[in-house]
């Protein structure tokens, strides 16, 4: 009896892990349409919603700009709710934008940056969610991808849906909340209240044996911070040691960093790719298919990085290697004749991707529990995406100064560069904790690499 109660148990447990990765997928495709909608139809937006052509790089940059001074609240809100229900009031404040915006015209501005805030809300703890449910890194994979069929499906079902519509590019762009208001459904009971500070500790000789349902079974990272638990002491006998701030730890600074310039490489490209390749020759529609190829040929690798990542062997090669290939692949790009774009291009969407995938399974593998990884997915996305509101605008800047591609192209690569020497830092560190620990873990402190769960 006991043992048909453990396998029923078992499958329960299975079930509610592959409910919570749906959900989680359904969030990441949720976090990308509300920006590629409007960026489809740039063009046709000041005369559907009165607006100042003027007005339009503004538009562009406002929820990038959200991004950057909204990353506290996810973690707030979660301290408060619970990841699961954090996430879902965000979404709800997602869809509540999306529809405000379109259909009431003076609000498109405010309303597109609150859409911002929210996807920032809701972006920062998908991986504190992936973290409490030790997910490989195919979840991390499949959010990851997620976010890059979201945006693609924004960019290119946009005309299709107004033409369904009845020619309503209003509808069109509110119908995306829609999926947004499903995924808060699924999401919310897929996160639990943040234990306080410190209770882990004070009940870590106890809890040396229960397993969470949530996490029974769970596939590890190949690289993943595996708890050592202490010996089972008196709470007389436990000194809480101190916690070094995150913003102290340079592991997360080269994580934020790592993240950050990534995202001003993809913000940079996504904005000007499409008018680079006309200056090429190419046609205003072939050059917009082009922009869509590099949405498309990404998924496969920001599926597959987080996964690969998770083999230390691979993830010493691949944190720097793929700033490296990014700057060769923005290098090919430039010298690339017109008939040669389609490949190149698609090389760059896939080196692009995986960087974004190597970006969201860093903060989950450098991170010391599902606390950690909220507040460094935090820092990290809210400073990082502070820094990417600047992509587009020094891209477009060095263009205009210059007067061609060139200069824009190398400085792109040389940020590249960059790059690849952050990633070089994120994974040489120490692993990040905010998380307090007694003065009886181990020497090397409460958490280790291990490897394949070893």
């Amino acid at each position: 009896m006991r043992e048909k109660r453990l396998g029923l148990g078992g499958r329960r447990s299975r079930v509610s892990r592959v409910l919570v990765l749906l959900a989680l997928v359904l969030v990441s495709v949720n976090l990308r349409p509300a920006i590629t909608t409007i960026a489809g139809v740039m063009n046709q937006v000041p005369g559907a919603f009165h607006l100042d052509p003027a007005m339009l790089p503004v538009l562009g940059t406002l929820p990038v700009l959200a991004f950057g001074v909204s990353g506290p609240i996810g973690p707030w809100l979660a301290r408060r709710l619970g990841t699961g229900p954090a996430v879902a009031l965000a979404l709800l404040f997602l869809a509540a934008a999306l529809i405000v915006r379109v259909l009431v015209p003076p609000l498109l501005l405010p309303g597109t940056f609150l859409a911002g805030m929210a996807i920032m809300t809701a972006s920062v703890l998908v991986p504190q969610i992936v973290k409490a449910n030790h997910g490989s890194g195919w979840w991390t994979g499949l959010c990851t991808m997620g976010f890059g069929l979201g945006a693609a499906l924004g960019a290119g079902l946009v005309q299709p849906l107004a033409q369904t519509l009845g020619g309503s590019l209003a509808w069109a762009l509110a119908v995306w909340a829609v999926p947004a208001l499903l995924g808060a459904c699924l999401i919310q009971r897929s996160g639990r209240r943040s234990t306080p500070a410190g209770t882990s500790t004070r009940k870590a000789g106890s809890a040396a044996g229960a397993v969470s349902p949530l996490t029974q079974g769970a596939p590890s990272f190949s690289v993943f911070p595996a708890p050592v638990i202490p010996a089972p002491v008196s709470p007389s006998e436990v000194t809480p040691l101190q916690v070094t701030p995150l913003r102290k730890q340079r592991t997360a600074w080269a994580v934020t960093a790592f993240f950050g310039l990534q995202a001003m490489l993809y913000f940079a490209i996504t904005s000007w790719l499409a008018v680079y390749l006309v200056s090429k020759g190419l046609s205003s529609a072939d050059a917009a298919g082009l922009l869509a190829w590099f949405s498309l040929a990404g998924l496969p690798a920001s599926l597959l990085a987080p996964v690969l990542a998770g083999r230390p062997a691979i993830l010493r090669i691949m944190a720097p290697g793929l700033g490296l290939a990014v700057a060769l692949a923005l290098l090919g790009v430039l010298a690339a004749p017109s008939a040669l774009q389609f490949l190149m291009v698609g090389i760059l969407g896939i080196v692009q991707s995986a960087g974004f995938g190597l970006a969201m399974a860093l903060v989950v593998i450098r991170s010391s529990g599902p606390q950690t990884a909220g507040k460094l997915s935090a820092m990290s996305q809210g400073l990082g995406f502070a820094l990417a509101s600047l992509g587009p605008l020094v891209a477009g800047l060095l263009h205009a100064w210059t007067g061609g591609w060139e200069v824009t192209f190398w400085a792109l690569a040389a940020q590249a560069v960059v790059l690849a020497a952050a990633g070089f830092l994120a994974i040489r560190g120490p692993v990040v904790n905010v998380e307090p620990v007694s003065s009886n873990a181990s020497p090397n402190g409460l958490f280790t690499l291990a490897r394949g769960g070893e």
